[in-house]
């Protein structure tokens, strides 16, 4: 093994890992009797350089990602760039925010353990391999669950995470029975291998425990990503989690489990899509004859998050709209947004189009989310709840915040000429464009008629914001750097909704350079 084109592949892994013991011996050794606020600013400050340079370290990673034996380990650039890009860049965001928050005095703990959760999400976001993969989900979903129970004055915060926890734990052991018998099927712990075992082996693809192979897999990344039926810990973890901690699960998280879905999709339908063009291996044809007559993984994974998809949108929506806690009904919508999501990874087609189609909605939703949750903590603390009720007159009381949450909560919902309705617009069109028929276009259509529900109910916010009397019109003040944040994660919502090419021309940068 090359360990030297090892640690360039994991060069941003690598810094984040450093940065994080930066923190710890920062805070600890030399901070120790310093106030609260000070320790949070140099200790955000410390991350968002360690995520800098992480992304400085993007560039340095090699050409061709890290394989060993002849099969890929780490995957680089394309798909993989991006997403390592906006993890590190969300959590820069996320760190910022904690300057001002207060709700432990253990705040070089809470971002070491950020960071290194952070790692963990670059990790899956480059991993062509199964134990990569469960390696990468165990570093980020363990500094997760932290995390989440880091509010120790808060009993919610200690439910939360004890659910999150033991749903966590379920969905890894599904996860890797999952895997074993993928191994057991095809001989392998490659993607590309595993796909190609089961695209062009008789064998293979005509067991059911092919099936329930997929089924497994599907269940525990299912939970990584919120979808209906294993979305159950995110309405709790959600409301009860750390302001930070719920920002950093809602878009850190979601990024890099989405960015491994695309990369498994990747593998099952590059292999199948070579097959069915008769680009195969000189190896195979001899053993297996005429593969065409295979489907291997690329049919049941498509029905299983088609199935997923139209669940999660379906429950995700209506179950929002009876939500009387802003937390939960955040929870509840980023069920629904991974329902959309998911849609587009089933009718997913091996090339640039889909994949950035993806990417971009993932983007924006990760954005999106770390604003609207720190609008929610600084009505949180001023009011003592996150309740709907607390947001009465909140334009009379601060017009900049209202102004904030007016454009995330419209960006959301799909609204022009925000970018949440470009993200939307291409990821439907994707999908028409990848599979003409009677059920994509019924799908498509289905999400288009819950994009309008959940209009309904990110309304009711606003309305409380902007329309109903306030019951307390004394100022909220908002700290500098918050307010900064919040301003600058607004005006990039609006600027890529006026002028989506920006984003969608950085994403296929990334595409080009491969």
């Amino acid at each position: 093994m090359n360990y030297a084109e090892l640690f360039r592949a994991t060069l941003p892994e690598t810094v984040l890992e450093i940065a994080s013991l930066v923190v710890l011996v920062v805070d600890l050794a030399f901070l120790r009797k310093s106030s609260l606020q000070l320790r949070a600013a140099i200790a955000a400050l410390l991350g968002v350089a360690g995520c800098a340079i992480g992304l400085w370290a993007i560039q340095l990673e090699p050409a061709g990602g890290f394989s060993y034996a002849g099969s890929l380990l780490l995957n680089v650039g394309g798909y993989t760039g991006v997403a390592q890009a906006a993890i590190l860049a969300l959590t820069a965001l996320t760190l910022l925010l904690l300057i001002d928050s207060g709700f432990t005095l253990h705040i070089g703990e809470f971002v070491a353990i950020m960071l290194m959760s952070a790692a963990g999400g670059l990790l899956i976001s480059a991993a062509q391999d199964l134990l990569v993969i469960f390696v990468g989900l165990e570093l980020l979903s363990l500094g997760l669950y932290i995390l989440t129970a880091f509010a120790k004055r808060s009993d919610k915060s200690a439910e939360s995470a004890i659910k999150y926890y033991l749903f966590g734990g379920m969905s890894a052991a599904f996860l890797l029975f999952g895997f074993s018998y993928l191994y057991g099927l095809t001989g392998s712990t490659n993607l590309h291998e595993i796909a190609l075992a089961a695209a062009v082996s008789p064998a293979a693809s005509a067991t059911p425990l092919l099936y329930v192979a997929l089924v497994m897999v599907t269940a525990g990344l299912g939970f990584k990503v919120a979808a209906v039926p294993f979305h159950l810990w995110a309405p709790d973890t959600y409301e009860g989690a750390p302001a930070p901690g719920a920002a950093f699960i809602a878009s850190v998280s979601k990024v890099a489990s989405f960015a491994l879905l695309i990369g498994i999709g990747t593998a099952f339908l590059h292999i199948f899509d070579n097959i069915h063009r008769g680009i195969l291996f000189t190896r195979v044809v001899g053993r297996f004859g005429d593969s065409s007559r295979y489907l291997g993984l690329a049919e049941p994974w498509m029905l299983i998050l088609v199935i997923l998809a139209v669940a999660s949108m379906f429950l995700g929506n209506l179950a929002a709209l009876v939500q009387g806690s802003v937390r939960r009904l955040l929870a509840y919508s980023a069920v629904a947004h991974a329902g959309y999501i998911l849609l587009g990874l089933a009718y997913f087609s091996y090339g640039p189009r889909s994949t950035e189609a993806i990417l971009y909605y993932v983007l924006t939703y990760g954005l999106t989310t770390v604003g609207a949750f720190a609008v929610i903590d600084i009505v949180e603390r001023a009011t003592g709840s996150d309740r709907m009720e607390a947001f009465l007159g909140l334009h009379k009381r601060n017009p900049l915040l209202a102004a904030v949450l007016l454009i995330l909560f419209l960006s959301l919902a799909g609204i022009p000429p925000l970018v949440g309705f470009w993200a939307k617009f291409n990821l439907f069109a994707a999908v028409l464009q990848v599979s003409r028929g009677v059920v994509p276009f019924a799908v498509v259509a289905l999400a288009v008629a819950f994009s309008a529900v959940s209009l309904y109910y990110y309304l009711q916010v606003l309305k409380r914001a902007y329309v109903m009397p306030a019951v307390d019109e004394s100022p909220l003040g908002v700290h500098p750097v918050t307010l900064l944040v919040l301003l600058a994660v607004a005006a990039g919502v609006l600027v890529l909704g006026c002028f989506p090419a920006l984003l969608g021309g950085w994403i296929h940068g990334f595409f080009a350079a491969i």
